[in-house]
């Protein structure tokens, strides 16, 4: 396909679109990813990078918006691990993202399709610090994103966004482009050499009925952190804070919001179910 074919396929197809950028590498990402029950195309993403892209479209499926599907997931993959995580989502009216960053609340901004600047400009403060970005540069940098701008759509605001965190070292693998639809972003990412294919735990789990003595043979992704003195601590705060998550989820009727609660109940259990039996004294 010439670039001219590419470019106008690109701008035929405004369909909505998303990705999830995780401060980790995908050796450490994917046990995580697993738990969200969606196939993911897991990529590295520069240095301590990586990017996850759903093979499916539940924002479509599922008749909920992009952002509270991909808002959910990121808290959930944080909540779930000692890393960062970054939402970027579009649709045909808006676009932007969310940081989920542990037990904090996520902090997010959005534009309109136009690059209408649509967020508290103090989003982009704390977005800043949560990742550690320096406070003058990349800060400024930030603050030219939440002033209006008529030569900026919402597609060049979110690549302004990423300009900024290649200086973090988020290096986006070739060919995905914010903004392009779900089907352009899968097809890119699985040209590329290092992409594989993280099954949801629920599909990956299908085979393995007669595997389960040992721990190492179980299917699933097993925490490394559940043998740490503090797994036990990090599973039941987990299963704390997705009990009431997955409530509030389900009373708004969110998929995003409910995956994410049953997410950290799923981290949470399993984690305990991993954590070594410590015999009495």
């Amino acid at each position: 396909m010439s670039t001219e074919q590419s470019r106008s396929a690109r701008e035929a197809q405004p369909a909505p679109g998303a990705l999830l950028l995780c401060r980790a590498e995908p050796d450490s990402v994917a046990p995580v990813a697993r738990l969200l029950r969606e196939d993911m195309l897991l990529a590295p993403a520069g240095d301590g990078w990586s990017v996850l892209l759903p093979e499916g479209r539940p924002w479509q499926e599922a008749g909920e918006p992009v952002d509270r599907v991909l808002s959910g997931w990121a808290l959930a993959l944080a909540v779930g691990a000692p890393w960062p995580v970054l939402a970027l989502w579009w649709d045909t009216e808006r676009a932007g993202y969310s940081l989920a960053s542990g037990f904090r609340r996520p902090v997010g901004y959005e534009w309109l399709a136009n690059g209408t600047p649509a967020g508290v400009e103090e989003a982009m403060h704390t977005f800043a610090g949560r990742l550690g970005l320096d406070p003058v540069l990349d800060v400024q940098s930030l603050d030219e994103l939440t002033r209006p701008d008529p030569a900026s759509d919402a597609r060049a605001r979110l690549r302004g966004l990423l300009a900024v965190l290649q200086r973090a070292g988020v290096d986006l693998p070739g060919g995905l482009a914010p903004g392009d639809s779900a089907e352009l972003l899968r097809a890119a990412a699985r040209e590329g050499p290092h992409t594989r294919l993280e099954q949801g735990v629920s599909r990956s789990e299908g085979g393995g009925a007669g595997r389960r003595g040992t721990r190492e043979d179980r299917p699933g992704p097993w925490p490394a952190w559940a043998a740490a003195p503090w797994g036990r601590v990090l599973s039941l705060a987990q299963i704390a804070a997705g009990l009431p998550l997955t409530a509030w989820g389900l009373r708004r009727r969110s998929g995003g919001w409910t995956t994410a609660g049953a997410l950290l109940l799923a981290h949470g259990t399993l984690g305990l179910a991993c954590a070594p039996v410590r015999p009495l004294d």
